[in-house]
C-alpha cells in the first residue's frame, strides 16, 4: 500500500505540473474534464511513395503458398497428432495439417474448403483430422512457434517491440441454437465475440471465442496467461470493456499496466493523493474565477432584474 500511495503521489504531481502544457485535456470552470479528439495528420508524400515502391517489389503470394513455406520452415504441425499420443497414420501429415489450417483458419469449414480444393481432399477427412488430431493445447503451441519466429524478424521491430497489446472483440453471427450464442444488445443480433490480443508489431498473441454477455476484461488476464510465445507485453490497451476494478488490481499484481478507455469519466470522483494537499495553480485560479463570479452576482442591485450572469 505504501508503494501504491507513493506512486499515486508522483503521478498526481506529474499530471498537475504538466497540465498547462497538456493540449488534449481541458477542465472548464465547473471542474468538468474533457478530452479533445485527435485528428490524423494524414500521410506524407514520402510515405505514399515508399508504400508504392514496397508494393511493386513484393511478389504476389497465395495464402496456400505462405502456409506451405511456414509449415516447412517452422514445422509447427509437429504438435498435432492422434489424441492417444501415437504416431499419425497419415500418408502426408504435412499436407493434411496444412489444409486443415487453411480450411479452419480462413473460416471456410470442411465442406466449403473441400469444394474449393477440387477433390484433393474430402470434407470428412478434414473434419476427422480436426476432431482426432488437433486440440486447443496443441493449437496454442503451434501458434507460439509462429509468433516466436515472427519476433525474430527485422521488419516487425520497426513497428514495435511487442511490449504493448491492443485487446478488442469482434461480433460474429452464429446459429441461435449454438451453446455459445447470445443476443448482443449493442449489435442487435445473435452471435459470439471473437476476442483478440494484437501486439504493436502486428501479431496476434491470443484469440478466444466468447459469449456476447461476458465482460471482456476477464479475458485480458487469461490472454496473458495462456499465450505461450516469447512475447511479454507490459501495456494492455482496451476499450471501455476493459474497465474493471478487479482487473485493475490483478494487473498491478501481475506486473502489467491496464490502459482502457474509461466509461463516463466525467462522473467519476477524482481524489487527492493525500488529505490536505495544496491545489494546483490552475485549481486556485478556477476557484478565484468562481469567487469573482459570485462577487459580481452579489453586487447586482434589486432593480436590475436579478443577479449578473458570470458569462455575460
Amino acid at each position: 500500500m505504501a508503494q501504491l500511495k507513493t506512486r499515486m503521489k508522483n503521478v498526481a504531481a506529474a499530471v498537475d505540473a504538466g497540465y498547462p502544457d497538456n493540449a488534449d485535456l481541458l477542465i472548464d470552470e465547473q471542474g468538468r474534464p474533457s478530452l479533445k479528439a485527435r485528428k490524423s495528420a494524414g500521410h506524407s508524400a514520402e510515405a505514399l511513395k515508399l508504400a508504392t515502391v514496397v508494393k511493386d517489389r513484393l511478389p504476389e503470394r497465395s495464402l496456400l503458398e505462405i502456409l506451405t513455406r511456414t509449415t516447412r520452415h517452422l514445422r509447427w504441425f509437429r504438435h498435432f497428432g492422434p489424441l492417444s499420443g501415437s504416431e499419425a497414420k497419415l500418408a502426408d501429415p504435412l499436407e493434411r495439417y496444412l489444409l486443415v489450417a487453411f480450411a479452419y483458419g480462413c473460416n471456410l469449414g470442411a465442406a466449403q474448403a473441400a469444394r474449393h480444393l477440387g477433390g484433393r481432399i474430402s470434407a470428412h477427412e478434414l473434419s476427422y483430422t480436426v476432431r482426432k488430431h488437433v486440440t486447443l493445447t496443441s493449437l496454442n503451441k503451434a501458434i507460439a512457434d509462429v509468433v516466436n519466429a515472427y519476433l525474430r524478424l527485422d521488419l516487425p521491430r520497426l513497428w514495435g517491440e511487442g511490449n504493448a497489446v491492443a485487446a478488442d472483440g469482434t461480433k460474429y453471427d452464429i446459429y441461435v441454437d449454438n451453446l455459445i450464442a447470445e443476443f448482443h444488445i449493442r449489435y442487435g443480433g445473435y452471435g459470439g465475440v471473437a476476442y483478440h490480443h494484437i501486439a504493436d508489431n502486428y501479431i496476434a498473441l491470443f484469440s478466444r471465442f466468447v459469449p456476447c454477455g461476458v465482460w471482456e476484461a476477464v479475458y485480458i488476464i487469461e490472454g496473458l496467461l495462456e499465450q505461450e510465445s516469447e512475447a511479454a507485453p507490459k501495456e494492455i490497451h482496451a476499450d471501455t470493456q476493459g474497465q474493471s476494478f478487479p482487473v485493475f488490481g490483478l494487473a498491478h499484481l501481475f506486473g502489467f499496466e491496464l490502459l482502457p478507455c474509461i466509461r463516463n469519466f466525467r462522473d467519476l470522483t477524482f481524489h487527492r493523493p493525500e488529505p490536505g494537499r495544496a491545489l494546483s495553480a490552475y485549481r486556485r485560479a478556477v476557484r478565484r474565477a468562481d469567487q469573482l463570479a459570485a462577487d459580481r452576482g452579489s453586487l447586482a442591485g434589486p432593480d436590475e432584474g436579478g443577479h449578473l450572469h458570470p458569462r455575460r
